[in-house]
């Protein structure tokens, strides 16, 4: 066996590329909602691997079907099927809209997918000239080069040279915008039903409806990015089955597993002839190891009672943290919807969300940001009431050192 040995911080610096500034602390093990890092130290995680963590830290029925899994069978590759990948997929046709599942092993890969499908659709049922992306600023969609070109935020996709190009992008909740811009060169709209990287930005229900009744009027496809609002997340399994409009093409990602890595694009079986044979793949989509997690996940994560408890944890939040505003006079606005939330800094706090993030976890409370003036709060689906009051009196403890400075 190799050899374990204590690691610290600094061993980031000498061997990472520095894409990334993480914590001083370095997480050993974790429970829950619970972690701990080498030296003992408890946190409580509202951060839950960026909305990654939908059941938790070595939840028993991950656990079971990892194990029982990685007993089996790992690896095969697309040149044959394998059953986990198959009742997985199955599953999530039973779900949703949509009748075929393609797999990837992220949330940039499912849009990737969906993007060329939107492209190869319009080459061959409309010609060359109907290529055009609408997007949104503030979008995300992931770091590939057209993923990050597609999403609208310049800090991500600029300085790597020439972008692919036909990529428009416009205010989000804007829909005179979009109408004025959208035409029949408009290959496929690609949005975010709730911005999350963007600020936790809830649309009004008329903008998506005027989303839909667009595509529909220039024949674009909609292509709804619910890598971070999917699987539960917003108290339904995903977010669109709240708002009553129904996209051609969905990317699911990020809590689809529960912190094993697997994405999927989802699409009607019309618009997925047109992905034949070589025209699209991926060496570990779909793997068994990774479907088999995943397929446990959602039967967990579907469950009526789980749903449901999204939106009670939804209230114990925003009840929380409108009495430490009402303490601190800190926030603007909470934002968002069910387990997918922000605060946003009012004028007084503006440019210190990683202010708070850095103060919460000097208390031993996992946050995120989504921009510089939202503090984000994605925690487990099934986080406890008591892990939510302890953190939020964690939280309570990190506002009063920040506000007495």
């Amino acid at each position: 066996m190799t050899a374990e040995f204590k690691v610290e911080r600094k061993l980031f610096d000498e061997v990472m590329v520095p894409c990334y500034a993480p914590m001083e602390m370095i997480p050993d093990r974790g429970e829950g909602s619970r972690i701990w890092d080498q030296d003992g130290r408890e946190y409580i995680d509202f951060a839950g691997g960026i909305a990654v963590s939908c059941l938790g830290h070595c939840h028993p029925v991950m656990v079971d079907a990892l194990k029982a899994q990685a007993e089996k069978l790992w690896h095969l590759s697309n040149v044959m099927t394998n059953a986990p990948a198959l009742r997985l997929a199955k599953k999530l046709t039973e779900l949703c809209f949509a009748e075929r599942v393609f797999f990837a092993n992220s949330g940039a890969e499912a849009n990737e997918a969906a993007l060329k499908l939107a492209r190869r659709w319009a080459k061959e049922v409309h010609g060359e000239e109907k290529s055009e992306i609408i997007a949104f600023t503030q979008g995300f969609h992931g770091r590939t080069f057209f993923t990050v070109t597609v999403g609208g935020q310049a800090t991500y996709s600029d300085g790597f040279g020439p972008k692919p190009g036909h990529v428009t992008h416009l205010p989000y909740n804007d829909l005179s915008a979009l109408s004025e811009a959208i035409s029949s060169r408009t290959c496929a709209v690609m949005m975010e039903p709730l911005q999350g990287e963007g600020g936790i930005v809830t649309p009004d229900n008329e903008f998506l409806q005027g989303v839909r009744e667009l595509c529909d009027k220039h024949d674009a496809l909609l292509i709804f990015d619910e890598v971070q609002t999917g699987n539960g997340r917003t108290g339904t399994f995903y977010a669109y089955q709240q708002t009553g409009v129904v996209p051609d093409i969905l990317s699911t990602a990020k809590s689809l597993g529960g912190g094993i890595p697997i994405g999927a694009m989802l699409t009607t079986a019309k618009l997925a002839e047109h992905m034949k044979i070589g025209t699209h793949g991926s060496t570990y989509g779909g793997n068994p190891l990774a479907s088999a997690v995943a397929e446990a996940v959602i039967d967990e994560v579907s469950k009526p009672d789980v749903l449901e408890g999204v939106k009670v944890r939804e209230k114990w939040f925003r009840d929380g943290l409108t009495r430490l505003n009402e303490k601190y006079d800190m926030f603007a606005e909470i934002r968002g919807k069910g387990l997918l939330m922000g605060a946003a800094l009012n004028e007084k706090w503006q440019g210190r969300a990683r202010d708070v993030l850095i103060a919460a976890g000097e208390e031993g409370l996992l946050l995120l940001v989504a921009g510089a003036n939202v503090v984000r709060f994605t925690p487990s689906l099934v986080i406890s009431e008591e892990e939510v009051m302890e953190g939020l009196s964690r939280l309570d403890r990190a506002l009063a050192k920040l506000t007495a400075k």
